[in-house]
């Protein structure tokens, strides 16, 4: 069963418009009713190969009026040639028709292809303006109109996508503009143009437009993506192109394991630390390395610790030599009599006995 979304044309009657909410806001007569399949399909994002870092392509020149600004590449082939007013790169350089704009150009045509083959999941039967839209695979049989403000949501998922597949023409009015909101992001919009694009004066445009014909980007208008045309020119007028630049939000980690290095070691170098050149010590800012524990590396083998060795035996102190005998003389007619105390021993003279008879000598036992 088909779900309808509605915008009503009735004079003074203006209703807000949800498409992709599964409601019909507003039902009476004179609506112009927007239809999508009860089974939808998810829009997927295009991926441009070498053409990504393109803002400009051209299959037929590009002409320019003024001063453009460019963050990108542009080039054109097989048609070479950048013609006319003042060209600034921010970003990026002029391919012309060089080999990287060749193979840019192959990439385009997948591309194209691609965008183009997606199912739809939403039928547009009414000018976008004044919508709010939520991701999916919009779809026209004919042209494709924006006037005033389309509101692409989000609804809080940065990788949610937007891809808008005209079977003839896009034009984006006069001061119209695309608003991106809930984490809607600019790298996530396709715009397929069956045959030529054109954005009025004023206009603030969003997205990758791949045009099957030319593209013409009238006086200050800008755009916050890509205009490829893939066999037509893209005629530029004091414009500023700027390709996408869409962070994705990276799995929550520790906050120890940011930053990984690809080493052997497995070390992190977390708070903004760098590698050394060997992979295995973390300098600079945060220079603590860590281990990575999404992939822990096996450890390395604790070393084995070298015996202690025996603690040399202490010597057994020499002995003290036993002091020679000192005898005392043996004095005939009595016992020994110790030295004088007031003598030293080399200069002790035994005493003679008193009272006694001196033999004439002493006698030594």
């Amino acid at each position: 069963m088909a779900r309808s979304f509605v915008r009503s044309t009735q004079r003074g009657i203006r209703s807000k418009k949800v498409w992709g909410s599964g409601l019909a806001l507003v039902t009476v007569a004179g609506l112009l009713v927007v239809t999508a399949s009860s089974s939808q399909a998810a829009a997927t994002a295009v991926g441009l190969g070498t053409a990504d870092s393109f803002v400009v392509l051209a299959g037929a020149g590009i002409t320019n009026t003024g001063t453009t600004t460019f963050s990108g590449d542009i080039g054109s082939s097989p048609t070479l040639g950048a013609g006319g007013g003042t060209y600034v790169f921010a970003s990026g350089v002029n391919h012309a028709g060089d080999g990287v704009t060749h193979g840019a150009k192959n990439d385009l045509d997948t591309a194209y292809s691609v965008a183009a083959s997606q199912a739809q999941d939403f039928a547009i039967t009414a000018d976008l303006g004044g919508t709010t839209l939520v991701p999916g695979v919009y779809k026209s049989g004919s042209s494709i109109g924006l006037t005033g403000t389309l509101t692409l949501d989000g609804r809080g998922d940065p990788s949610s996508v937007w891809v808008f597949q005209a079977g003839s023409t896009l034009t984006a009015a006069v001061n119209s503009r695309v608003l991106l909101t809930n984490g809607a992001q600019s790298c996530n919009v396709f715009w397929q143009v069956g045959s030529s694009a054109t954005l009025l004066t004023g206009s603030t445009f969003v997205g990758t437009i791949l045009a099957d014909q030319s593209i013409t980007v009238q006086t200050s208008a800008t755009v916050d993506g890509r205009v490829l045309a893939r066999i037509g020119a893209v005629t530029l007028d004091t414009n500023t192109i700027s390709r996408p630049q869409c962070p994705r939000a990276a799995a929550p980690v520790p906050a120890y394991a940011a930053n990984i290095g690809p080493n052997a070691q497995g070390l992190v170098c977390p708070w903004g630390g760098q590698l050394n050149s060997s992979g295995d010590l973390c300098v600079g800012t945060g220079a603590n390395p860590l281990m990575n524990p999404s992939a822990t590396p096996s450890p390395s083998a604790t070393p084995t610790v070298s015996a202690t060795p025996s603690p040399s035996a202490t010597p057994s102190p020499s002995a003290t030599p036993s002091p020679s005998s000192t005898r005392p003389p043996v004095v005939s007619g009595g016992g020994p009599r110790p030295p004088s105390p007031s003598s030293s021993s080399s200069d002790q003279v035994p005493d003679r006995p008193s009272g006694g008879v001196d033999t004439g000598d002493d006698t030594i036992g």
